[in-house]
């Protein structure tokens, strides 16, 4: 059952959880208004019969009480007992040897002024009756009987009205209930048939967003969101694919070619230079697959986080340094622990003097210190400089300036301050270039652990 019910639509388990709540509340409607008028009417008749015997009571208490008990044909049976329960007066029609109920009984009813129903037929009165007693003067008791068969009739007519009636307005209601179901679910289908395209072509692009602000347009625009993002991801992985294919294309270029006239003319060839040659190139591939590897752990968020002091790290990176063009100066004012991956932050930290050494005129210095929860970590050179437009351009992947080149001797890959922002953005901190005057200043924030 469990199983089936799964595998029905939405639409359908919508439907039948709701047509199932509808036939329950039908029911018990039903149910409640048959009870509800068999009580009104059952209280319309002893109201109806105690107020005839309240009458008949007067004139007996007032001694005016003709015989037979003036009543009007078809609506009440009286009988009048004594004190010792004999039958003195009654109603046209009715018994004048057995009452309808024992002197005891008819004297409890008196008292307690509760009605009761009896079978008619021993009585010789047709089907069921309802009977009330009242006192008289004289310790008489006044005995009224009021037919039931008009609330026969009456529940028996409502009964099947409902018999009739509520099976159609159910299926009336499930009818409305399963259109309306599908009218609101439009979009959602609307909503598959474009993730279907968008699966069949495999090229993200926004979903419809329904006019209404419900749950369904939020849904849509979640889901076009991610899409956008997909895409925007989709197509960095391109320029990716891209910019790599170009970058490996110039290494690869200059170690065929070497090679090739190495084969091509092997004794008129130093092979000493082109072995120095091939591994310098191979180097360069190598540095460049390291980088890119870097870069995708990075996206993974592959790192493998413990309490490190940043300024320890400082430390280390600095005396990589001794022997640099430029002395490298570290500023700590104390430890500054932040949760991270070594490994990486110490990559992080090498690309940035690796940029400020290269460029640096006199010096280079490294700074740590907290900050309002988080570490600060700047290193600044007094070198040129870049433009203010290319400070964050020059975080992009395989970014390079023109001068950047011309000052190197060395042509770098362009990924050292891609790999910068990301692995601040994966300890989630953020990275920045701001103007040393003179100079550059290079700004990444970690949070404190």
């Amino acid at each position: 059952m469990v199983m089936w019910w799964r595998r029905r639509s939405l639409r359908a388990r919508l439907t039948l959880a709701t047509s199932a709540g509808l036939a329950v509340a039908l029911a018990l409607a039903a149910v409640l208004l048959v009870n509800a008028l068999r009580v009104s009417l059952i209280r319309g008749l002893d109201l109806s019969a105690r107020q005839g015997a309240v009458e008949v009571a007067a004139l007996i208490n007032q001694n005016r009480l003709p015989s037979p008990v003036p009543v009007a044909p078809g609506t009440l049976t009286i009988q009048v007992l004594d004190a010792s329960g004999r039958i003195t007066n009654v109603s046209p029609g009715a018994d004048r040897l057995v009452p309808m109920l024992p002197p005891a009984q008819a004297q409890a009813a008196a008292r307690s002024g509760q009605a009761r129903t009896l079978s008619g037929p021993p009585l010789g009165m047709p089907s069921l009756i309802r009977v009330v007693a009242v006192r008289a003067a004289g310790q008489q008791v006044v005995i009224a009987a009021v037919s039931y068969a008009e609330v026969r009739d009456s529940l028996a007519t409502l009964v099947k009205v409902l018999a009739i009636g509520t099976p159609l307005l159910f299926a009336l209601l499930a009818l409305a209930t399963w259109l309306l179901t599908g009218y609101t679910l439009r979009p959602i289908a609307a909503l598959r048939r474009g993730a279907a395209e968008v699966t069949e072509t495999g090229v993200p692009r926004d979903l419809p967003v329904p006019p209404a602000r419900d749950e369904v347009r939020s849904l849509a625009v979640t889901l076009n969101d991610m899409l956008s993002r997909l895409a925007e991801a989709q197509q960095r992985q391109r320029d990716l694919v891209s910019d790599t294919a170009h970058e490996l294309r110039s290494p690869i270029a200059s170690i065929r070619a070497q090679l090739e006239v190495a084969l091509d003319h092997p004794d008129g060839l130093d092979w000493a230079e082109t072995a120095r040659d091939v591994h310098a190139d191979t180097l360069r591939l190598a540095r460049l697959t390291e980088d890119l590897l870097l870069l995708a752990r990075l996206d993974g968020q592959h790192l493998r986080r413990k309490p490190i002091d940043l300024a320890a790290v400082c430390e280390w990176a600095a005396a990589r340094y001794a022997t640099a063009r430029v002395p490298v100066r570290v500023e700590a004012a104390g430890v500054c622990v932040v949760a991270g991956d070594q490994d990486a932050l110490g990559r992080l930290l090498v690309n940035l003097l690796d940029n400020a050494v290269r460029h640096a005129a006199s010096q280079v210095c490294v700074s740590v210190r907290e900050e309002g929860g988080w570490a600060v970590l700047a290193v600044t050179d007094d070198g040129p400089g870049i433009p203010p437009e290319d400070a964050e351009r020059v975080f992009g992947r395989f970014a390079r300036l023109d001068d950047a080149r011309d000052r190197d001797g060395e042509e770098g890959a362009g990924l050292g301050l891609a790999i910068v922002r990301s692995t601040a953005e994966a300890h989630g901190g953020s990275a920045s270039l701001g103007d040393a005057r003179p100079g550059l200043r290079a700004t990444v924030r970690l949070p404190l652990s």
